[in-house]
């Protein structure tokens, strides 16, 4: 079977990860710039955030359903799901994270660092202990089209909000620090640098951390450099593969940082995000659009997000 024309194979390896019957599906569009996908199991649904739009979306797995989840959003931009299922949210117009509580409230969980207020947080990822890691460049107070045009009081940072509520600098060597995921077994921290919207040649790579007893990080050499466009966000699959937004699609890392493989989206693509019931359906979130595409592999699970039936065991008496 040919491969389609939106798939490019550059290691054998990806061969093994992609359904060569499968589709690339358009599923909505709408957006200005689409972002910050979550999806939930229990629900099955996804959310992301369209940020100049100022607003969060709901895609319905079961039947295509699109709807406003929260308008205004405060110009959320990525999300993720806790331990406990509750929505985590950084929010360009608060300055913050933030949590929705199971009764729709919302709890400021930061927004400031050492008295000075927080740029504008951009993802988020939570750890299996419950700590909440996220980056915080300037891009939601550089101007009026994705929040609000203010003065930064802080440098581009990477954050790690602890277990027992201390908020914790992890990473302070970045320019506009943007997308982070963990590897499967938490032993590496993934961030990206897109330092190059603003300076030319400027960073426009993803960086690989050795996570440390204490919330510290060690290492962070570049882990893969893009030649088309910029990473933003990313997820990684159950065998640490890697796949990232890019300016021309997806882009797909095995582990040892070879690319395996892209897959061409006619927009560029912000964000990314496993989900379905077995975790092998890949949501990305492009310029205007949402797409998806069912995959050979399963997204890695994040906590809160999508288990498998194979993950759920039957208690024994």
């Amino acid at each position: 079977m040919p491969y389609p024309d939106w798939l490019v194979i550059e290691d054998e390896r990806f061969s093994s990860l992609i359904l060569l019957n499968g589709q690339l599906d358009h599923l909505w569009q709408a957006g200005r710039w689409c972002e910050g996908p979550a999806y939930s199991a229990a629900g099955r649904y996804l959310l992301w955030s369209d940020i100049p739009n100022d607003r969060i979306l709901r895609y319905d797995e079961n039947d295509g359903h699109v709807s406003t989840f929260r308008q205004p959003s405060a110009f959320s931009n990525g999300q993720t799901l806790d331990r406990e299922g509750r929505l985590i949210t950084c929010e360009h117009g608060s300055r913050s994270v933030t949590r929705t509580e199971h009764n729709g409230r919302v709890t400021t969980l930061a927004d400031t660092f050492e008295g000075a207020r927080l740029n504008s947080p951009n993802d988020v990822v939570v750890k299996s202990d419950g700590s909440v890691w996220f980056t915080d460049p300037s891009y939601g107070i550089d101007s009026d089209y994705e929040g609000g045009k203010r003065l930064s009081e802080l440098g581009c940072h990477v954050y790690c909000l602890t277990v027992d509520g201390a908020l914790v600098r992890v990473a302070d060597d970045f320019e506009k620090p943007n997308g982070l995921a963990f590897s499967p077994d938490e032993a590496w921290l993934y961030v990206s640098d897109t330092g190059a919207t603003h300076r030319d040649g400027g960073p426009r790579h993803i960086r690989r951390f050795r996570v440390e007893e204490g919330y510290r990080l060690s290492g962070g050499e570049v882990f893969a450099e893009s030649d088309r466009g910029l990473f933003d966000g990313f997820r990684l699959d159950v065998a640490g593969n890697l796949w990232t937004s890019a300016g021309d699609g997806v882009h797909c890392y095995a582990p040892d940082g070879a690319r395996l493989g892209r897959i061409l989206v006619p927009e560029t693509v912000a964000n990314v995000c496993f989900g379905g019931i077995s975790r092998n359906r890949l949501y990305i979130c492009a310029t205007t659009s949402l797409y998806a595409l069912t995959l050979n592999t399963r997204g890695h699970h994040i906590i809160g997000e999508a288990v498998s039936p194979s993950d759920v065991r039957t208690p024994t008496r």
